[in-house]
């Protein structure tokens, strides 16, 4: 008999405040996909913008998952400890001429339209960021739940790589992130999918394996606005953790059964594990929020 395929997932929450039900949604959705496939689920701290990060926020969000039964393995990762590996593939970049300096702002990109700097000298004194050249290839993959993504990086403007402020951009963070980590299989919210190619063309440029990527559903509150702690998500509540993880795989279309409702937490995560199948998910791109237990 053949060994299954290494499976490592990962969970990688922002500092920026407590977790709410959409993200707990998608913790669970990648948990219980890692699990399920006998595989490993890792946990990242995404505290590289500092500005937003809010203290005791990372220690917080650990103890929530905790409470929802939601264990990791593995020591957690803080993007905070990996800056030299993030400056190293900086430059590995510059040394092929893969990206440049640019000194424009907001307002110049709104009023000009496209970033003009790749022809320009730039003074390097100046507050700068760096970009990346796209180039003419196509970029395809296959999402577990979206099907077929074709994205032309020809139409994709530059994407900036580390910012003016010297703080590194979430899109090439995050591929450095997963490749640290040896992680195989992504899940993650579907607000996500349109970045994916550009982090496929990262990983390609760094010469970096390309997980298998999956793009779940995400929640809308009542105004038909994403969760988020934009839109003012509340914490989710600790009350109660076995209801509002029913509750959870409820909105994952799971169909648990209601004589799970009573069970413990335990045995109502044995449970979803055992029959956690994503396919219920396929093509959907938002679902609907109720009420937390109160």
């Amino acid at each position: 008999m053949f060994d299954k395929p290494v499976y490592i997932g990962r969970f990688a929450p922002s500092p920026t405040g407590p977790l709410h039900l959409g993200s707990l949604y998608t913790a669970l959705a990648s948990f219980l996909d890692a699990k399920s496939n006998q595989g490993q689920w890792l946990l990242r701290i995404d505290d590289l913008d500092v500005p937003r990060n809010i203290t005791g926020a990372a220690a917080q969000i650990l103890s929530t998952l905790e409470t929802f039964g939601l264990h990791w393995d593995a020591s957690v990762a803080y993007q905070s400890e990996s800056l030299s590996i993030y400056e190293n593939a900086l430059t590995k970049l510059a040394e092929t001429q893969t990206i440049y300096t640019c000194v424009c702002s907001r307002k110049t990109l709104a009023t000009e339209g496209d970033c003009h700097c790749l022809e320009k000298q730039i003074d390097l004194n100046t507050l700068h960021a760096y970009r990346v050249r796209t180039d003419q290839r196509l970029i395809e993959f296959n999402d577990r739940l979206q099907g077929t993504v074709i994205s032309n990086m020809a139409e994709q403007d530059d994407f900036i790589l580390k910012r003016k402020d010297q703080i590194v951009a979430y899109q090439f963070a995050v591929v450095l992130d997963d490749a640290i980590q040896g992680v195989t299989h992504v899940v993650r919210g579907y607000d996500l999918l349109e970045l994916t190619p550009k982090q496929i063309y990262l990983q390609k440029l760094l010469g970096l394996a390309t997980p298998v990527y999956m793009h779940v559903p995400i929640i809308m509150d009542a105004q038909g606005f994403k969760l988020s702690k934009q839109t003012l998500a509340e914490a989710v509540s600790l009350k109660e953790p076995q209801k509002i993880i029913f509750q959870l795989l409820q909105l994952l279309r799971q169909s648990p059964p209601q004589a799970l409702k009573t069970v413990c937490l335990s045995e109502l995560l044995e449970w979803a594990i055992e029959h956690w199948n994503p396919e219920h998910l396929k093509s959907c791109h938002s679902i609907k929020q109720f009420a937390e237990p109160s």
